[in-house]
């Protein structure tokens, strides 16, 4: 992030103008479908109105909001909107594709959310080019913010013959009335250079002042901030922080949330994750799943592993690398696979061995731990229910009978067991999803915050190496 508000400075608004993908998606939409709206287009000059500077009353509400402790930018901000847009859409279409339909998360109310969040950004473009861009992105904003610092500047020479081409061609409502411009807004993409037919338009540093057009030529229209709009944002941002911060003080106790290997507490993690779907791009399972209200509405599209529709793998820390606010630590791979998520428990009334309708040989998780190198779950002999004297009057022998009164059994060793899930899934794809003999996986992990560390203090050099298939 620093590094893009010291390139704006350079460059102004250089990622809003350049670098931004959901900027490349919305001109894309404005050439296939806003151009044949235009019709509904607001006046070529600008909007009248609360559009004008609507995105610095967002962006003042998220900072107020996240400063009372409830984070809101990703209901606004341009990647958190993409990255879960993407990831509910095409995301899912990949999914279902690659693993059928049974491996596809429910979908509940955050879903249609997400999609309708990212569905707004491209139907504003109905009221005009890159719409979401000029009036309400608080990403944006915060760019045109730092314009203030900037270097480079757009400049209009005395050679400009009011054609008003500039202002038709600019995507972000940048230029003044008089062609000058309102270099809070401008991203220096240079349209309007290409555009001029005398060449009157020039980008060069901030304190080139020769040859340039008289301001003022046609009148300017102010377009002053609203005081008024930003008491307003901030009494609505406080008010909706304290409902939320009442609301999930009202939920109780709830399930807890099995983050990530090198997630930190729970309460940490919150007030870190800024929900911006990093995690999910990079976990190839996808083991990562964003949350819904099951956890709490603070919780709400925070990354939660899924063991259901896949195990973390030992050979996989990607998640540990890519966050960029901390939520999840980064995590060398050694370390990783030493690090506790959750930890298993076996569901002794689903279990086959352990069933009491119907008991039978079942090592299938202790195999897929073994092949993983964790070695936590043992196969241990338990006693079955059988009729000895019955057996004995059939002429079987006492081993023999011993033999027949035993079954082996999973039993999860809790130092070894780091909750990655590989068993849980195994279990879930072949009895649930499979053969259909189970509503739900016999073995699956919960959530404890003493697990969320390392299995034993050891350096990672003494950490040994998983054993792979």
């Amino acid at each position: 992030m620093i590094g893009i508000l010291a390139f704006c400075i350079l460059v102004p608004r250089a990622f809003c103008g350049f670098f931004c993908p959901l900027g490349t998606l919305i001109d894309a939409f404005d050439w296939l479908i806003g151009r044949h709206f235009k019709r509904w287009h607001l006046a070529e000059n600008g909007p009248k109105g609360i559009w004008v500077h609507i995105k610095y009353y967002i962006l003042a509400g998220v900072l107020i909001t996240s400063a009372m402790g409830v984070l809101t930018s990703g209901f606004f901000s341009a990647i958190p909107v993409l990255t879960r847009g993407l990831l509910f859409t095409g995301g899912r279409a990949q999914l279902w594709a690659m693993k059928g339909e049974a491996h596809l998360p429910p979908v509940g109310w955050t879903f249609y959310l997400s999609i309708g969040l990212f569905a707004t950004v491209f139907l504003l473009s109905l009221k005009g080019r890159r719409f979401w861009c000029r009036y309400v992105c608080p990403s944006g904003a915060l760019l045109s913010v730092f314009n203030f610092f900037r270097v480079g500047e757009r400049k209009v020479t005395s050679s400009c013959v009011n054609c008003n081409l500039c202002v038709e061609i600019c995507p972000f409502d940048a230029i003044h009335e008089d062609y000058t411009t309102r270099t809070n807004d401008c991203t220096y993409c240079q349209s309007c250079g290409g555009e001029c037919p005398v060449d009157a338009i020039k980008f060069v540093t901030r304190w080139d002042d020769e040859e340039l057009k008289e301001p003022g030529t046609p009148e300017v229209e102010k377009r002053p901030l609203s005081r008024r709009g930003f008491l307003s944002a901030a009494a609505f941002s406080a008010a909706a922080a304290s409902l939320t911060r009442y609301a999930n003080a009202q939920q109780g106790d709830l399930p807890k949330p099995l983050r990530p290997p090198g997630s930190v507490p729970e309460r940490e993690f919150l007030d870190l994750c800024i929900r911006c779907g990093e995690c999910f791009k990079v976990c190839p399972g996808p083991v990562l799943h964003p949350a819904g209200l099951e956890y709490g509405l603070e919780s709400m599209w925070t990354p939660v592993a899924t063991p259901d529709h896949a195990g973390c793998h030992q050979d996989c820390n990607f998640c540990t690398q890519v966050c960029p606010t901390g939520a999840i630590q980064p995590l060398d791979l050694l370390v990783k696979r030493a690090t506790h998520m959750g930890l298993a428990e076996v569901n002794t009334k689903t279990c086959l061995p352990f069933r009491e309708d119907g008991r039978e040989d079942c090592d299938l998780c202790y195999q897929e731990c073994v092949d993983a190198g964790y070695d936590a779950i043992e196969m241990n002999p338990i006693s079955l229910p059988v009729d000895r004297e019955e057996l004995e009057m059939m002429g079987f022998a006492d081993a023999e009978i011993d033999e027949m009164a035993t079954i082996k059994a999973p039993f999860v060793d809790a130092d070894k067991c780091v909750g990655c899930g590989i068993c849980t899934y195994r279990c879930h794809t072949r009895y649930v999803i499979q053969e259909q003999r189970l509503s739900e996986a016999a073995i699956p992990v919960v959530a404890k915050n003493e697990h969320r560390q390392l299995r034993f203090p050891a350096k990672p050099d003494d950490l040994g190496t998983p054993k792979t298939e």
